[in-house]
């Protein structure tokens, strides 16, 4: 869409448009761009919502005030979660919450991969597709990238056309939908909420994400930090889970 804005406007259309991925659109530079930090597939926020999408909206709207661009904004808050009510809500796979030391993290991972491969599968064959794949890469091979990343401050991204927080980015939107479909087949209605409050508080997944936004923000490459610093965890996460590990 980037690009595109460029041809319209050369025919005097304005246009303006939602990035979900900062730094892709920070390398093309459309006239004007609102960076939003949602998760892939929600441009306006949570579903359900009018009052927030339309404060997007609007948001985006103002960038046309602008006669001249390129254009990046970013939008200022996280989108609130979704209704539900996480009360009776039982996990497809139960992982535990015992403590993982910080350096057994991958290896917890990557075992909680291989038990939602069996859910993930029954919601693909259901479905009939997935939003798992925008990394290019198999599931378990995005985990041991950010992995990598976090052991190894001087590791580079494994792609030349893209900047290693681009590639970190679509690693763990990947690992997260992945999660998000395989608790999805289980049998019910499952409020997004729920599933949300699962991945964040009983997996190791979400204390890896959690781990890896610590290490983002100090990082050498500045496309890591932004991305750690800006769209990694939501900001209610951080301070929820940061709050019950400091008890």
């Amino acid at each position: 869409m980037g690009a595109l804005g460029h041809y319209l406007e050369r025919e005097g259309v304005p246009t303006a448009q939602v990035s979900l991925i900062r730094e892709q659109t920070a390398a093309i530079k459309p006239p004007r761009a609102l960076w939003v930090p949602f998760m892939l597939g929600r441009p306006f926020g949570a579903p359900n919502n009018p009052a927030f999408q339309r404060r997007v909206l609007l948001q985006l709207l103002h960038l046309l005030d602008a006669r001249h661009g390129p254009v990046l904004e970013d939008f200022p808050d996280d989108a609130p979660a979704d209704d539900g009510d996480i009360a009776g809500y039982a996990c497809p796979v139960s992982f535990g919450t015992s403590a993982i030391a910080a350096h057994d993290l991958g290896t917890a991972v990557l075992d909680e991969i291989r038990q939602l491969a069996t859910w993930h599968d029954l919601a693909l064959r259901r479905r009939g597709r997935s939003t798992v794949g925008i990394s290019g890469m198999p599931i378990d091979d995005a985990a041991r990238l950010v992995c990598r990343v976090i052991d190894d401050p001087k590791a580079a991204s494994p792609r030349s056309d893209d900047s290693l927080g681009t590639v970190l980015k679509r690693c763990c939107d990947d690992i997260k939908a992945y999660y998000f479909e395989a608790a999805g087949a289980k049998p019910g209605q499952l409020s997004a909420k729920a599933i949300d409050h699962w991945f964040w508080h009983d997996t190791a997944a979400g204390r890896l994400f959690l781990r890896l936004q610590d290490v983002g923000r100090a990082h050498p490459d500045r496309t890591v930090v932004t991305f750690a610093d800006r769209s990694l965890v939501p900001r209610a996460i951080e301070h929820a889970l940061r709050a019950a590990n400091a008890t």
